[in-house]
């Protein structure tokens, strides 16, 4: 019984000596097949610029570092204009000069000042300042709550008292509010479209994007972009006109590459540096007619850079009737980002779609 035993064993430890390498090979090689119809992965590259907008729609922030938040980069899109009194958002869409309120953060104050343009003057300016991060006491305080809708959605809100912006009603040349997504207190704001758990596989949320938490650019395809916009107009335009949070050095010779990436990793520069982050792309940035608008001048181009765009750029199957430019994500934990980290694409897909979700 015992010899019985031991020529199995031996048997079994032959059999695994073949069969494992080959079972190997065969997994391997499936494997690789599936990454190679999407393309082999990128060389890594590096962060080369943060941006934050503070108030969605106005006027954009360069920072060199960012904390990260579940919900997108910390004090991006957590406040928002809306009309009153049904509370609707406000957007750069349908109102160009939006660019011209400018928010500024210090650091040292904990403290955002928001400035406009005075309506009907050449020097003077609107103003208010408020707690960059406010806590639940001072916001139960100085706020009220009630929804506010973006698109077709409402979520909770914060409502700053009328005294502290009516200035501002002369500006948009209506009665507005200025609300805050308290995201640390109050419910959060749940995704839509590919942001879905069915979609996404696991429950998350935002302040006051239109969709994703976070939107990464590639520089190289903003340069492929103004060769085209030179040669038909005589144009170049800068990236922040696409309103991005990252942006990142990419291949020259592979502008739009960001088309296929599907998982990104973020490492911090440095021997000492944090723990990696690592970001889930949902779909393209579908685009609108906001990069026509300047944002330092709110003047808008009559056709650029939309036109150009339109003729190359209508490449996703879900929304065939918009061009890209951009990737939106969401953040699988929270940390801290910074220019000149270490930016990786570790999964590319060939199998994005836009799915509608306004």
């Amino acid at each position: 019984m015992a010899s019985t035993l031991s020529d199995l064993t031996q048997l079994a430890i032959i059999a695994s000596a073949f069969f494992m390498p080959v079972f190997t090979y065969i997994y391997f090689t499936r494997s690789q097949q599936k990454k190679s119809s999407a393309g082999p992965l990128p060389a890594s590259t590096e962060i080369t610029a943060l941006y934050i907008h503070p108030i969605k729609s106005c006027h954009g922030i360069s920072v060199q570092s960012a904390k990260l938040l579940p919900t997108g980069l910390d004090l991006d899109r957590q406040w928002m204009w809306v009309t009153y009194p049904n509370y609707e958002f406000l957007t750069i869409r349908n109102n160009a000069r939006m660019t011209l309120i400018r928010p500024s953060y210090d650091a040292k104050s904990d403290t955002l000042t928001v400035t406009a343009p005075a309506p009907d003057s050449i020097d003077e300016k609107l103003e208010f300042s408020i707690p960059a991060h406010p806590s639940e006491e001072w916001l139960n305080k100085n706020t009220s709550t009630h929804d506010a809708k973006i698109w077709n959605q409402w979520t909770p809100a914060r409502v700053y008292s009328s005294d502290l912006t009516a200035s501002f009603n002369a500006f948009f040349s209506k009665e507005v509010r200025l609300v805050y997504k308290a995201s640390l207190y109050d419910e959060p704001r749940p995704l839509r479209s590919n942001g879905t758990p069915n979609v996404l596989g696991r429950d998350a949320s935002t302040c006051f994007p239109d969709l994703m938490p976070l939107l990464v650019g590639n520089e190289s395809s903003i340069a492929e972009l103004n060769t085209r916009l030179k040669a038909a107009e005589n144009l170049t335009i800068d990236v922040r006109r696409f309103r991005p949070n990252i942006l990142v050095k990419g291949n020259p010779s592979a502008p739009w590459d960001e088309d296929r990436w599907k998982t990104l990793r973020v490492t911090p520069k440095g021997q000492h540096g944090g723990k990696p982050l690592v970001f889930d792309i949902t779909q393209r940035c579908a685009r609108c007619h906001v990069p026509n608008v300047d944002p330092v001048t709110a003047e808008e181009h009559k056709r650029q850079p939309w036109d150009t765009l339109m003729k190359y750029r209508r490449i996703d199957e879900g929304i065939k009737f918009k061009p890209c430019y951009g990737m939106l994500c969401v953040p699988r934990e929270a940390g801290k980002i910074k220019v000149g980290d270490k930016f990786e694409v570790v999964e590319v897909t060939d199998k994005h779609r836009y799915i509608a979700g306004f």
